[in-house]
């Protein structure tokens, strides 16, 4: 499905991105999964895209990334009910292993033919500042030349015009990064350092940061 005509309310917008064609993930995937939140958070966070819980349930972050999400968002004293939660991608891409269904990266191609949804999101929203969490989202907010490691924790103007007041953009990693980690104490390391990270989103959202 082509870019059509701006939506006119997040409503509209999540019953045209569960009909989208633009790209092929939405053939294997169980259904598109649309953002999630206050209708004018002042916060929004940017994930990658659903994994394989949030695809089967159709919310995002309500498998193991979003319980970490959850514990770090709790030590930033930011609750999750006060923030719009959405991913750059909407569909689950994934490889199959058995009956196992294992996360692929979404390519930089896809993330762009979903951008039309995000677009939405922003415009109707209008966050004052948004969360850019991991590589995918940072990119696809940002353009190519972010990179989570050398840039999170850094506050960047958005690289794209939505008619409406700009939010700040903050990178920080995703909540997947931390799950990974080899070792408990790691894990713990980048809880904390993303609840850092989004203690400083909600502290300039609400203008007690420079």
């Amino acid at each position: 499905m082509p870019a059509g005509a701006p939506s006119a309310s997040l409503a509209q917008a999540a019953a045209a991105c569960a009909t989208c064609r633009a790209c092929p993930l939405y053939a294997a995937a169980t259904q598109a999964v649309f953002g999630e939140g206050p209708p004018r958070a002042a916060v929004m966070l940017v994930g990658e895209q659903p994994g394989d819980e949030e695809d089967r349930r159709g919310h995002p972050f309500v498998g193991p990334a979003g319980a970490l999400l959850d514990e770090a968002l709790a030590l930033a004293g930011l609750p999750r009910a006060s923030v719009y939660v959405t991913n750059a991608v909407k569909h689950f891409k994934f490889v199959e292993r058995g009956k196992r269904r294992l996360h692929e990266k979404p390519s930089a191609r896809e993330a762009a033919a979903c951008r039309q949804w995000l677009d939405d999101e922003l415009r109707l929203v209008r966050p004052r500042v948004v969360a850019a969490l991991g590589a995918t989202a940072a990119g696809s907010l940002l353009g190519p030349s972010v990179r989570v490691l050398r840039d999170r924790g850094q506050v960047f103007p958005l690289a794209r015009e939505l008619g409406a007041p700009a939010p700040d953009v903050v990178v920080t990693i995703h909540p997947s990064a931390a799950l990974r980690a080899p070792t408990p104490e790691r894990r713990r390391e980048l809880r904390e350092l993303l609840a850092r990270d989004l203690a400083l989103v909600g502290a300039r959202a609400a203008g007690r940061a420079p």
